[in-house]
């Protein structure tokens, strides 16, 4: 079992900060070895594009929790946006398994 981040395909909207757009995500924990998740934003050239989270870039999600997570985005950059991804985030020593797999799902802006 991999992880949820939804919706599959957001739109970017603008704020309620003048100049600066955002995608409302959601993700549900459906790995019981892993709670900490990565959030990115790239271009269709899988090039990094600078971004705020209502939080931190890694996130604490337990098991079968379900978290909303808004991504803003600079308007100057809203054009250039083509994914937003989440990734799991393996801790050394905490996963009782010999081999662990890290998940990346990402979501294609329309």
């Amino acid at each position: 079992m991999a992880h949820q981040f939804t919706p599959a395909y957001p739109k970017l909207v603008p704020s309620y900060v003048r100049e600066v757009w955002k995608a409302d995500m959601n993700l549900l924990n459906m790995r019981q070895d892993v709670e900490y998740f990565e959030f990115g934003v790239f271009d269709k050239d899988w090039e990094g594009i600078p971004f705020a989270l209502s939080g931190n870039r890694i996130v604490r999600i337990k098991y079968l929790e379900r978290k909303d997570i808004n991504v803003f985005i600079k308007r100057e950059d809203v054009d250039r946006v083509k994914y937003i991804c989440s990734k799991s985030k393996i801790v050394a020593g905490q996963t009782k398994q010999i081999t662990s797999i890290s998940s990346r799902i990402c979501s294609k802006v329309q």
